[in-house]
């Protein structure tokens, strides 16, 4: 809620697509937590917690499009935004290592839809590394454009990450 309501502020499409993602993270795990709960526990439980997880990577890859692009064409103007840049450095730093926990855990249980949460929590960590440095670029020396084009370096990672997690794969790989 954080970096959502400061992403409004500062229409920063950068902080935007982070607050996406980290709402993404939180239906995510919402996923997760209904598939370990789930009566069946099956692997059509774990094949759809999966493609529900990958689905939200790709709903996030589209809004974070959209913003960024409303941005470059000048329908918005992204502005400094201190409380952004500590959030996405605090989240640069602990995004990575929740990330590592979930994969572990996803291998010693198998779970497809853990990796996808994994998968998220990971690029959240990214999001938040690259939305920092166009925000924090914009802020110092006031390039405009540095916000959004920092939130589109991203979108090939959200989309892979997506197409994965879809795919429904149980084991991990380093990203």
């Amino acid at each position: 809620m954080v970096s959502l309501s400061a992403a409004w502020m500062a229409h920063s499409s950068a902080l935007f697509g982070f607050g996406g993602d980290s709402a993404v993270e939180l239906l995510s795990a919402a996923v997760v937590l209904w598939r370990f709960h789930a009566p069946s526990r099956g692997v059509q439980a774990e094949r759809l917690a999966a493609r529900i997880a990958g689905g939200l990577l790709l709903v996030l890859a589209v809004l974070v499009a959209v913003a960024s692009i409303l941005t470059l064409l000048g329908h918005v103007e992204a502005r400094p935004s201190p409380i952004g840049i500590v959030v996405l450095v605090i989240a640069a730093v602990g995004m990575p290592w929740l990330a590592n926990q979930k994969r572990q855990l996803s291998m010693a249980t198998a779970s497809a839809a853990l990796r996808a949460d994994a998968a998220e929590s990971a690029v959240c960590g990214y999001l938040a590394l690259i939305a920092s440095a166009g925000l924090t670029v914009n802020a110092i020396w006031g390039v405009r454009w540095a916000d959004p084009l920092a939130a589109l370096a991203l979108l090939p990672l959200i989309v892979r990450e997506g197409r994965e997690a879809m795919k429904g794969k149980p084991c991990c790989h380093a990203l």
